[in-house]
Formats: structure tokens, sequence, C-alpha cells
């Protein structure tokens, strides 16, 4: 019995320090390319505007999905982009991110014109090796709050993609405690996917060219 207790400690202490490493490494590798001051944005034509849903468990606005929405209208009246990949989940007739964003962001002012959808981003890294192999996007803004940014722009160098972060503000919600938690581990597994299980995306598909117009 010693013995087993010993094992289950050493496990337990190994799975701590997997996620502490895990996430110093993500964050502390990535933060200089994090930007909340649109000013001092590099100018990316491109930006990748990761999915969340539209609306909370309760039925909601998904205060996440609407700053996001926000900020991506923000960045292209401004001319700091010029297109946008929305990227997000479509599991059903009923769940369709990337039409719930381009409709939020028409709403907002932006023309369909400058969007395009990503309907098989069902992860962050889907969403990032996407915007290369299927968009061939390698040099992009990513729009996403601040905790989650982090890991978008980890996938993103490791696949060689020259990223920088527009984050927008974190509300305050009921849920925000259990999402940093969540993100938590989802940095470790990151991780692990990347060199250990060397995770691919589920569905890559024939590649899509973005016609990007400037000169607004």
């Amino acid at each position: 019995m010693r013995w087993l207790k010993s094992i289950v400690f050493t496990a337990f202490l190994i799975f701590i320090l997997l996620i502490v490493a895990s996430n110093l490494w993500i964050v502390s590798s990535t933060s200089h390319n994090v930007f909340s001051d649109i000013t001092k944005l590099p100018d990316h034509r491109v930006a990748l505007v990761l999915g969340t849903s539209n609306k909370t468990v309760s039925g909601n606005v998904n205060l996440y999905f609407r700053k996001r929405m926000e900020t991506a209208a923000q960045l292209y009246k401004m001319g700091k982009i010029d297109h946008l990949i929305l990227s997000g989940d479509n599991r059903s007739k009923y769940y369709n991110e990337p039409i719930e964003m381009q409709k939020a962001l028409i709403k907002l002012g932006v023309p369909t014109t400058a969007i395009t959808l990503d309907y098989a981003g069902l992860r962050t890294l889907d969403s990032i090796v996407r915007c290369k192999e299927i968009f061939g996007q390698n040099r992009i803004t990513i729009i996403t709050q601040p905790f989650h940014s982090y890991r978008a722009l980890f996938i993103s160098r490791y696949y060689n993609i020259e990223a920088v972060a527009m984050v927008t503000d974190e509300p305050d919600s009921e849920h925000s405690f259990r999402i940093r938690l969540r993100e938590y581990f989802a940095r470790t597994k990151a991780v692990l996917d990347l060199y250990v299980l060397k995770t691919a995306p589920r569905f890559l598909g024939e590649k899509e060219n973005i016609q990007v117009s400037t000169g607004r």
C-alpha cells in the first residue's frame, strides 16, 4: 500500500509540474506578440477570428463573442486589416459559429467581401493550421481574449506562422474562473499535441484562395 501511494503521489507531482511548466513556457514565449493597443498593432492584412458560441448556456449574450466581433470590426474600419477569416465549430444546422460571427460583423458594418468562413475550426489548433494550409496565410492577426491568445500564438509559432494577437477585453462573468481554469489544462494539452502526439487537424480539404482587397 505504501508503494502504491508513492507511485500515485509521484504521478500527481509530475502532472502538476507538467501543467505549470507548459503554462510558463507558452505565456513567456508569446507575450511579446500580444497587443491590447490597436495603434501599436503591426499591420497584418488578414485576421483570424477564433470562434466561440454567441450565446451562453442560459441563453444570454456571450460577452466573449461580442467583444471579439467588436474588436474585429474596429480593426477593419481602422484599416488595420483588410480581410477576416472566421473560424469556428459547425457541428450541426442548429450550431454554427462562423455564420453567427458573420451575421454579427455584417451588423457592425463589415462587408461580406471582406469575410471568409472556416467551418472546420473545431479547435484552436485546427483553426490555425487551416489558416495556413487551406487559406494560404502565413502572416496573421489573431483576435481573441488574452487568456486564449498565448496558446493560439504558441501553436502558430510551431507551424511557422508569423502571428500577433489583438486581444479584447475579458468580461467579468460567472463562468470566467472556469474558463481560465480550463485554459491551464488546454495549454498543457497543446504542448502534448504539438510535441508528443503530433496531433493533426480533423479536417483539411481543398485549398481556398483568399483575395485580399486593399485600398478601401
